[in-house]
């Protein structure tokens, strides 16, 4: 309901190359650090956001998206659902292309300010997960 196959698609193979990975840090043992690894692998880079601005996958950390002193195409957001609006919402005003955020991550109003700022956006959704589904890991994009 909230990333359709082509939104999905788009975002993964067309808006960018540069993805701020919100809630990433050197904890192994969360989501973020695998799926940022994913990411790697499909060919971008990633800028751990976490209050630790830790060094993770050999990429420097920021502690906050204002931080980052490059374009950032797609914001994707590991954190609880009542904090994630706001990341959606810097998203925009940092001049990123899209917003995606993990599975059961899920802020409606986000989403709505999120599309009537013109940026794309998945929700509840894993790029780890929909990289192979839409085949985009054998073509190598």
């Amino acid at each position: 309901m909230y990333g359709d196959p082509e939104t999905v698609r788009k975002i993964l193979t067309e808006l960018g190359d540069t993805w701020a990975v919100v809630g990433l840090s050197s904890n192994q043992r969360r989501a973020a650090y695998g799926v940022a690894e994913v990411l790697q692998r499909f060919g971008k880079r990633i800028v751990p956001v976490h209050p630790k601005a830790e060094t993770v996958h050999g990429e420097k950390g920021y502690a906050s998206l204002a931080d980052i002193p490059f374009e950032v195409d797609v914001v994707d957001v590991f954190v609880r659902s009542e904090l994630a609006g706001d990341f959606a919402d810097e998203a925009a005003a940092i001049g990123a292309k899209a917003v995606w955020f993990q599975l059961g991550v899920i802020d409606e109003a986000a989403y709505e300010r999120t599309q009537d700022s013109g940026l794309s956006m998945v929700m509840d959704k894993c790029p780890a997960i929909e990289i192979p589904r839409l085949g985009l890991a054998r073509q190598g994009r």
